[in-house]
């Protein structure tokens, strides 16, 4: 696994942690489900709400835990689109075994006049970032604030559901943190000045 470079045709949709079978993810995330069934057959039911069957997903980590290989390939057989995946903390061989389009630990995507570097963990700096890169990220399930630049696309920021760019770019523009490094550098450009 490596970092791989796309610019995929069609609509573009990001997601992550969806943590499907996982009991304990109710209660961590506060998530508003009696059971993991509801839960699996919501999460489900909202990606295809907002997925066509050619549109391009990226799921960036902790797709499935606590669930079978036969649990986990239901799950995925369920899912429309073409699915790219990148690797996060509690995804194992029965997960990234799937039968994804790419399976990677970091991907850069260029879609809708943007580079986007996509990774499972928040980055506090990533190639490009000078340049407008664009970082989406997983894992925290909302608990970081994002930047101007970065953001969480994981199911409990985003409804339940895999998020389009559009919806992204509005949320960056809403938010007036600059990247660490940004900031950084700001700092010291002030200090020389």
């Amino acid at each position: 696994m490596k970092n791989q470079v796309f610019t995929p045709p069609g609509r573009v949709l990001f997601s992550a942690d969806h943590h499907l079978n996982h009991a304990g993810v109710i209660r961590m995330c506060r998530r508003p489900f009696a059971s993991v069934e509801e839960m699996n057959g919501f999460l489900i039911e909202a990606w295809n709400s907002v997925v066509r069957p050619n549109d391009t997903v990226f799921h960036l980590g902790d797709f499935a835990m606590g669930a079978s290989p036969e649990q986990c390939a239901g799950f995925f057989g369920a899912l429309r689109g073409r699915k790219h995946f990148i690797v996060g903390n509690h995804d194992k061989a029965r997960v990234t075994s799937l039968a994804w389009e790419s399976v990677s630990e970091r991907a850069t995507v260029d879609t809708g006049g943007h580079r986007l570097v996509l990774d499972h963990y928040p980055l506090r700096a990533w190639n490009g970032v000078f340049r407008g890169a664009l970082h989406l990220h997983g894992h925290t399930h909302g608990s970081l604030s994002g930047t101007s630049q970065s953001c969480d696309v994981g199911v409990d920021c985003w409804a339940y559901r895999p998020v389009a760019l559009p919806d992204i770019l509005e949320r960056l523009a809403a938010t007036p943190a600059r990247p660490e490094e940004i900031e950084r550098a700001a700092a010291r450009e002030a200090g020389d000045a």
